[in-house]
């Protein structure tokens, strides 16, 4: 497996960098000339390629050609070229043929038999192999038919923060785990006595090894907590209204940068944008310039409130109410601002 994410990234480089050249030199190149140049002149140069699977560099030039679409419509940067122990993944399928994914153990095309930890039952086309923290893991994708689960409750506001994770409009708070704060010291006295060790040598490779097991456990500490609120929210919630936060903008704050990324408040939107549509519910997405925070959820009176101040004390009604169960209740309230995930109103979208 080392040796197709090897051949991988090397097809993937070595894509990049003729499309470089090319168009350095005024050419106009696309993935289809990259794919018949290698086959038909760089492939026979490299005999060792003859021994790994030919699927391998297909979908690594096909890879390429999704990061250069990404560049021009705007939606990524510039693609780099990959670096030998970081992201190595691979992808292969069988020619067409379903792959069966049945058990602990599993017959995959070219590679033969590997054994998973957990018991997989699936069909798919084509499986993608990727190395992290020195485990391999398996993904693949399958047609999966929505379940529509019983709603509790019609509509839920969510209020993400640093302080807690998410704070609903019904009162329920899920408190923030902040992985990497709680191993942060951990992991800084690790990369510090790591600083002498010679690059590349043994005792380097071993200190590498447990820096990146750590950072994997900081991230499926919060991968974990996402993927159970995101769930509830899914299952038991017919509409979830959640604001559209500049999270780029929000990292801009020095001050606050580490705990907001801590919190995974892109991935949040993400796992519920497809969620939803797995349990039957709908997601709303309100305006980022949409001030909720500021708006009295009794009355509607608009005051200025500083991050420091926890509790909306409203000046024209007297309610104290908590600063994040406030701002929950007006999003959940907000129903004539919102917008869907496609980025239309709700009126445009039901017409």
């Amino acid at each position: 497996m080392a040796q197709h994410a090897g051949y991988s990234r090397w097809c993937y480089n070595w894509g990049l960098s003729l499309w470089n050249a090319a168009y350095k030199y005024g050419y106009k190149p696309n993935i289809l000339k990259l794919r018949e140049v290698f086959t038909n002149h760089t492939k026979p140069l490299y005999p060792w390629m003859k021994n790994l699977s030919s699927k391998v560099y297909q979908y690594a030039f096909r890879s390429l050609g999704e990061a250069f679409k990404r560049f021009f419509q705007g939606l990524g940067k510039y693609p780099r070229f990959k670096k030998k122990g970081k992201h190595d993944s691979f992808t292969i399928d069988n020619c067409g043929k379903p792959i069966e994914l049945n058990g602990w153990s599993h017959k995959l095309p070219f590679i033969g038999i590997v054994k998973t930890y957990e018991p997989i039952e699936a069909t798919t086309k084509k499986v993608t192999i990727s190395r992290q923290a020195g485990d391999w893991y398996l993904s693949c994708s399958y047609e999966l038919n929505p379940t529509i689960t019983p709603k509790k409750t019609d509509v839920v506001g969510v209020d993400l923060g640093v302080k807690t994770l998410a704070t609903l409009s019904d009162g329920k708070v899920f408190e923030s785990l902040r992985s990497y704060h709680k191993f942060e010291a951990k992991l800084s006295r690790m990369q510090y006595l790591n600083r002498h060790k010679e690059i590349g040598s043994a005792n380097w490779k071993k200190a590498q090894g447990k820096i990146a097991r750590l950072h994997r456990k900081v991230a499926n500490i919060r991968q974990d907590a996402l993927h159970k609120l995101t769930t509830y929210l899914a299952k038991n919630h017919g509409r979830v209204v959640i604001e559209d936060l500049n999270v780029r903008g929000m990292l801009a704050n020095h001050k606050l940068a580490k705990s907001i990324a801590d919190q995974g408040f892109y991935e949040f939107r993400r796992q519920l944008e497809y969620k939803t549509h797995w349990y039957g519910s709908e997601l709303a997405i309100v305006d980022r310039f949409f001030p909720s925070s500021k708006i009295c959820s009794n009355c509607g009176h608009v005051q200025d409130m500083p991050l420091s101040l926890r509790t909306y004390n409203c000046k024209k009604c007297g309610i104290s109410i908590d600063r994040d169960l406030n701002a929950s209740i007006n999003l959940k309230n907000a129903v004539g601002l919102t917008v869907n995930a496609c980025g239309r109103s709700a009126a445009d979208s039901s017409g």
